[in-house]
């Protein structure tokens, strides 16, 4: 049973669905860390400075608003009831409004990486302000290690808005249940409920992006092409062939090729290729493994091949990718 494995717990069988989509396997790296949950109770005019540099930082209004002003000079509104999405990596600032940037404001500087250093300007936190001029928000930076989740990124705007309808903020929910509590565990629980409200979030976004979502989110919901990438997601070291991709949508060969090409703009084979380079990338930032180990997991027999087909995809070998002073970790 591909995709399947058993589990037998006392008397009962439980059956797993091992296939991965390609969503789940870029957010594979990203982790939320520190996420800050409680009111920061906010009075205009005020800036919030945002420094770590996080790969994406989630920002969820729970009552009134502000403007994101983002590394490339764009600016962008966020309201109350609206959850943020911020990626690049760069330093981005939150205003109550446009025009406390260029006025006498109180600035405020925002850390999910290093919770335990007190910096003079940080908000006042409290949950029981009921100004309703008072702006108060959750926030969660999200660390990254490897290289998988890059391909999302260029996916991405530099800052995405949704609105916080039930089935997106669900998470929200189960996040101030457990705050309320405070019971040993709570921080890593909460990290863990952000980690569940990026992906409710990024869904969201992707569904309404609609035509325009990449191929990659798109074909995977697809009749035809979404098996084939559940199969190459799930064994990237497979030997594929178009034959065999198009055995597991159930089609013939020349309308699994035809119909993949056109939900994914490139053929079957090409997607595989770049797909298991990808990976590869991925898989170099470990040191301990060697270029042989990276050849075998991403489907090739031995590493001359593998080296070979990299430096045509990426203009250098594994080694002198790996020796390149790539980063591990963001």
């Amino acid at each position: 049973m591909d995709g399947l494995w058993l589990k037998r717990s006392n008397a009962c069988l439980f059956v797993y669905d091992r296939a991965m989509d390609p969503l789940s396997e870029l957010l594979g790296g990203i982790r939320a860390e520190s996420a800050i949950l409680g009111d920061a109770i906010l009075k205009a005019p005020w800036v919030l400075r945002f420094d770590d540099r996080a790969p994406l930082t989630m920002l969820t209004m729970v009552r009134g608003g502000g403007v994101l002003f983002l590394a490339d000079g764009s600016e962008v509104e966020v309201k109350g009831g609206q959850t943020a999405v911020v990626s690049g990596g760069e330093p981005f600032r939150l205003a109550d409004c446009a025009a406390s940037i260029a006025r006498p404001h109180t600035e405020y500087w925002i850390t999910c990486f290093e919770p335990e250093t007190r910096h003079p300007g940080e908000p006042p936190v409290s949950g029981h302000d009921d100004d309703p001029e008072v702006t108060s928000m959750f926030v969660g930076a999200y660390r990254a290690t490897g290289r998988r989740h890059e391909r999302l990124l260029k996916a991405l705007p530099s800052a995405l808005v949704v609105d916080d309808e039930a089935d997106v903020c669900a998470w929200l929910d189960a996040t101030a249940m457990e705050l309320a509590v405070r019971r040993p565990g709570t921080q890593a629980l909460i990290d863990r409920l952000f980690d569940w409200g990026l992906v409710c979030t990024l869904r969201t976004w992707f569904d309404q992006e609609g035509g325009a979502a990449p191929g990659w989110y798109r074909g995977f919901a697809d009749p035809v092409a979404g098996p084939a990438l559940a199969a190459i997601h799930a064994k990237p070291f497979h030997p594929w062939t178009v034959a065999a991709l198009a055995a597991e949508a159930g089609v013939s060969r020349a309308l699994f090729a035809k119909r993949f090409t056109e939900i994914m703009g490139e053929p079957p084979l090409t997607y595989l290729t770049e797909w298991r380079m990808e990976r590869a990338e991925d898989l170099l930032s470990d040191r301990d493994l060697t270029v042989a180990q990276v050849a075998k997991a991403v489907g090739y027999a031995d590493a001359f091949g593998f080296s070979a087909a990299f430096k045509r995809r990426r203009g250098q070998s594994p080694t002198e990718f790996r020796n390149a002073g790539i980063p591990v970790s963001v």
